[in-house]
């Protein structure tokens, strides 16, 4: 029976998936994409993908990329204003935040004069969750087009150009 068991594990679809003791935020070993370091702070490549997630959502607005030109970039300055809050989270979990988590949001992460949620506030966001839960992570990054070796591979429809989507 242990043999058995042993065959089902390494025919997995996930053999590399490490045992339940393992610590978040280091699953993907194997293609080398960590989503926290070896000091469980946001890695280099989470962080580039989460500028350009704020970046579509942020004021002021990224100056557009050339065609192609990679990932967007926040300005420096940049904040979450209302609207935008309830746009990333819409876009990610299918629906705004309710005025309680804003107000979480507020009283705990790093805001701006007026209660908006700059680029910090947003990466602490992903720190805690990411900590606490690793494929609630990878849910919002495969959400906003990202695949597991954190790469954009999909393209939304609202962030392609007029001439790019084609009839509606």
């Amino acid at each position: 029976m242990n043999r058995e068991l042993e065959e089902l594990r390494m025919q997995s679809p996930r053999p590399e998936t490490p045992e339940p003791d393992s610590r978040q935020g280091r699953r993907n070993g194997a293609s080398g994409v960590q989503l926290l370091d070896a000091e469980g702070a946001i890695s280099i490549q989470l962080e580039s993908c989460l500028k350009h997630i704020f970046a579509k959502y942020c004021t002021p607005r990224p100056v557009p990329a050339q065609k192609g030109a990679g990932l967007l970039s926040p300005p420096e300055g940049a904040y979450l204003a209302p609207e935008g809050l309830d746009a990333w989270a819409r876009d990610t979990n299918g629906a705004p935040f309710d005025d309680a988590t804003k107000e979480e949001l507020m009283e705990f992460l790093d805001v701006t004069e007026d209660g908006n949620l700059t680029f910090k506030g947003f990466m602490q966001v992903y720190q805690l969750q990411t900590e606490n839960d690793e494929e609630e992570t990878w849910r919002d990054l495969s959400n906003h087009g990202f695949d597991r070796t954190l790469r954009l591979v999909a393209t939304r429809r609202e962030d392609m150009d007029a001439d790019e989507r084609g009839p509606l």
